[in-house]
C-alpha cells in the first residue's frame, strides 16, 4: 500500500515519520501547500515528494493534514481527482473538530475515512492517537493499524468522544511542556543550573506518567505515596490546591473543547 500526506506540518510530519517506519519510507509520498517543506521532510526521512493531486491520484491512504479551516478548500481541489478512482483509497483526517461526515462532504463521496486524533509525541513513537472509522474494511483496517503502530499507542473510540480525547491529549503536550518548564524555572530558583533542571523535570514527568501506566494505580494513590507526614512534598501540594492547579488545568481542557466544538461549526 502506498500512504499519501497532504500537509507536512507538526502534525502530518509527525505521523509521517511514524509511518515511514511501520510502512517503509519508500512507500510514503508527501505533499504541501509550499512544496519545499515536503521536499525537505522528503529527503530526511527518504521518502518521495509530490503534490496534492498525483497524491489524491496515487496513494491507497491519504492523510489529510490541514488546518480545519483549510479543509474545505484543500478537498475541493482534489474532489475531481478523488471522484475518478472511485472510492478506491482511504481517507485520514486529523482534523480537529471536524466530524468524518463533514469531510466527506467536503471531499464530494461517501469514502471509506478514519478520522485520528494524534499528538506530536507520535514522531518519536511515545504518542497517544484515538482513532474511528466508517466505510472500512478489516484488511484496510489492520494495514492501517500497522503503518500506524510505530507512532505509539492507538485507541479505537466512538466518534462521539473524539473531540474530548483530542483536548487530553492532543493539546496536553502544550501544557505539560508549561509544567517542565515551571518545574525547571523552579529548581534554577533553588540554585540548579538550567540544563539540570530541564533534565530533572522532564525524566520525571516521564516515569510518573509510565508509574500511571503500568502500575494502573490510581494518580491520587501515587500521590499520596510520595506524600509524607510533615514532609515537603505535602507542603508543595498544599500551594498547588490553594492555587487552584488542578481546577486551572481542568479549565484548561473545557476551554479547548469548546474552541474545537466551535471549529467543527465551521
Amino acid at each position: 500500500m502506498r500512504y499519501g500526506f497532504i500537509g507536512c506540518g507538526n502534525m502530518g510530519s509527525a505521523i509521517a515519520r511514524a509511518v515511514c517506519r511501520g510502512a517503509g519510507a519508500e512507500n510514503v509520498t508527501l505533499a504541501n501547500r509550499t512544496p519545499a517543506k515536503a521536499e525537505a521532510l522528503a529527503k530526511e526521512l527518504g521518502c518521495a515528494a509530490a503534490d496534492n493531486n498525483t497524491v489524491a491520484a496515487d496513494c491507497d491512504v491519504i492523510f489529510l493534514g490541514v488546518k480545519p479551516q483549510m479543509m474545505a478548500g484543500m478537498l475541493a481541489g482534489i474532489a475531481p481527482v478523488l471522484a475518478k478512482r472511485g472510492g478506491k483509497f482511504l481517507l485520514v483526517s486529523m482534523a480537529a473538530g471536524l466530524s468524518m461526515a463533514r469531510v466527506r462532504e467536503m471531499a464530494g463521496g461517501e469514502y471509506p475515512i478514519i478520522r485520528i486524533m494524534p499528538n506530536t509525541p507520535a514522531a518519536l513513537g511515545a504518542g497517544m492517537i484515538q482513532y474511528c472509522s466508517d466505510g472500512v474494511d478489516d484488511g484496510r483496517m489492520f494495514a492501517f493499524l500497522g503503518a500506524m503502530a510505530p507512532a505509539g499507542r492507538l485507541d479505537a473510540i466512538p466518534e462521539n468522544l473524539m473531540d474530548a480525547a483530542s483536548c487530553v491529549s492532543g493539546c496536553g503536550p502544550a501544557w505539560t511542556y508549561q509544567f517542565i518548564e515551571a518545574l525547571a524555572d523552579g529548581g534554577v530558583a533553588a540554585g540548579l543550573p538550567r540544563a539540570k533542571a530541564q533534565e530533572y523535570a522532564a525524566q520525571m514527568v516521564l516515569g510518573s506518567a509510565r508509574m500511571v501506566l503500568e502500575s494502573g494505580r490510581h494518580p491520587g494513590e501515587l500521590k499520596d505515596a510520595v506524600c509524607s507526614p510533615g514532609g515537603s512534598t505535602i507542603q508543595g501540594v498544599r500551594v498547588l490546591e490553594e492555587r487552584a492547579f488542578r481546577g486551572a488545568v481542568t479549565d484548561a481542557v473545557l476551554a479547548a473543547f469548546d474552541k474545537t466544538k466551535e471549529m467543527g461549526k465551521g
